[in-house]
């Protein structure tokens, strides 16, 4: 794997410079970061927190594509054009990791090493399916995070890696029929809800590795066949279930609406999906109905929700 050694040598004097910044208060994002932080520049954190999850797909792809063959691929009902496709994202995850290994070993930083994984996937159309959800989760962390960057050459970085991972959900959202472009917007998510799910495939991680200012949420998984659409009722099953009033708050692109839910049976939460859901989305359970997606305000959650959207509509009389 190649790549600048001027790059690496700018992403150091980042993540350098970065220690040297006095504490600062980062404050929430989209309402949808972790809550409020007092620390040290945060820069180096985010780094080793974007090298984890960049471990994570290396670690998909190459397990799918040891796993299977193209033939395997093909007979699924792939392209050797996909498959090819596979090959290069597979390239790509592996650059993510070693571009950031290098500007965190280049700072004097011991970069966190690959955990152990366990991906729920038995034949190749099933990890071409989470190769969409995990892609759009990809997309949604380095969203999140960028509003707690504070050096702008970082974030440039950060929104390079970014560009890289949407091209890659739409090659995987393409090849299971789901529409690309489902959303006018990226979906940010705060760097807890990311790790809830990104957490559930790590069974093991080295003892040597940094502790990252993250934590899961109390899980929250969608019981209802997906995709799903506007005004369809879905049943989310919580790992625990709340005690007196609660919300169920959807995040979609821009979009956070909280709603109240329709039921309650056997442990199950039922909901009516919203009109302004579109592709990969996103349910947490929380409080209150303020949309302000704080840790002290989540209950549960994410749980990943497809949604199909309305045909497009646009008007054909602005050619100008």
């Amino acid at each position: 794997m190649h790549f600048s050694a001027t790059s690496a040598l700018a992403l150091s004097s980042i993540i350098i410079g970065g220690y040297a910044l006095p504490p600062s208060k980062r404050q929430t994002a989209y309402g949808m970061s972790p809550s409020p932080v007092t620390a040290p520049n945060i820069d180096p954190a985010i780094l080793q927190y974007a090298l984890t999850l960049e471990h994570l797909e290396n670690a998909f792809y190459k397990k799918a594509l040891s796993m299977w063959p193209q033939q395997a691929f093909i007979d699924a009902g792939f392209s050797d054009k996909f498959y090819n496709q596979l090959k290069y994202i597979a390239h790509d995850e592996e650059g993510h990791v070693v571009y950031l290994e290098a500007g965190l070993k280049a700072a004097g930083a011991i970069p966190v090493a690959a955990c152990e994984y366990a991906f729920p996937m038995t034949t190749p159309q099933e990890f071409v399916k989470l190769a969409s959800v995990v892609e759009g989760l990809g997309v949604s962390a380095y969203l999140g995070a960028a509003g707690f960057i504070t050096s702008k050459a970082y974030l440039t970085a950060a929104g390079s890696i970014l560009v890289t991972e949407a091209l890659h959900q739409s090659a995987t959202r393409g090849a299971v029929g789901e529409i690309p472009m489902a959303n006018v917007f990226g979906t940010p998510l705060g760097l807890n809800a990311v790790y809830s799910i990104a957490s559930a495939f790590i069974t093991n991680c080295p003892t040597t590795n940094m502790a990252l200012p993250v934590m899961a949420y109390s899980s929250l998984a969608l019981v209802s066949g997906s995709p799903s659409a506007p005004g369809v009722l879905v049943d989310l099953l919580p790992k625990t279930t709340p005690t007196g009033s609660f919300y169920v708050t959807f995040v979609s692109g821009l979009d956070i609406v909280a709603v109240e839910p329709q039921s309650m049976k056997d442990g199950m939460v039922m909901a009516i999906v919203p009109p302004m859901l579109q592709g990969q989305s996103y349910a947490f359970l929380t409080a209150d109905n303020s949309g302000n997606l704080t840790d002290a305000n989540i209950l549960a959650g994410p749980a990943i929700i497809e949604v199909t959207p309305d045909s497009p509509t646009f008007d054909t009389s602005i050619t100008k």
